[in-house]
């Protein structure tokens, strides 16, 4: 799952960086307002952390921004400004959820999986294809109820393709799913990671479909 978060304390954006990789989000991060607008329009995300109080205006603007343009990105804010007031704003805005600051992180991505759980339509929190469940709570999968060990990267792929099974999933897209800005893109990652997932949970089980990408197959 690819994150945007928009938080101009510096201290504080690298502790969401690093503990939301922990739990296998891939994210991408600006400080300010102009930039998010930039990156929201430029770039495709499963998720969006927007802080209210940014040095160049107000993290609601770049909500009602995203939301005028038919941008239906899940959108938690995550601001000091924790009032009734600035939560009902927030959320008649637009924003999917809201969190106060200080806050938990654990927490914090546990309202992400929630809200992009809704977004796609889904009320349950593990994924299951043809005998393999995946659980990104807690980034557990098993095939027959036996554990499958699997790399972040594995795990985000399998992730991707669970939650829309039968949906062709490009390359580009999955790679997007992977790596974040500062990131550089092997040309075989993808391939290489499909395969080894391919040898722990069935050569039939992720379709390549030639020339658009990759789906799982069908029951």
């Amino acid at each position: 799952m690819r994150l945007l978060v928009v938080e101009d304390d510096e201290i504080l954006l690298d502790g969401l960086k690093v503990g939301l990789q922990l739990c296998g989000f891939t994210v991408d991060a600006v400080t300010t307002a102009a930039d998010a607008e930039a990156a929201v329009a430029a770039d495709t995300f499963d998720a969006v952390i927007l802080d209210l109080m940014l040095p160049d205006g107000s993290g609601l603007d770049v909500l009602q921004t995203m939301r005028a343009a038919k941008d239906r990105t899940p959108v938690l804010l995550l601001t000091a400004k924790d009032e009734v007031g600035d939560r009902i704003a927030g959320l008649d805005a637009g924003a999917d959820d809201y969190l106060g600051k200080p806050f938990d992180l654990d927490e914090v991505a546990a309202r992400l999986r929630a809200i992009v759980r809704r977004g796609q339509g889904r009320a349950e929190s593990v994924l299951s294809w043809n005998g393999v469940a995946l659980d990104p709570a807690r980034m557990i999968a098993t095939r027959e109820g036996t554990t499958v060990s699997l790399s972040r990267r594995e795990f985000v792929i399998l992730q991707a393709l669970m939650e829309a099974p039968g949906v062709i999933q490009s390359k580009s897209l999955l790679e997007q799913k992977l790596y974040g800005w500062q990131e550089d893109v092997e040309s075989n990652t993808i391939e290489v990671h499909v395969h080894k997932l391919r040898s722990k949970l069935g050569a039939g089980f992720i379709e390549t479909v030639r020339g658009a990408g990759y789906r799982l197959r069908a029951i």
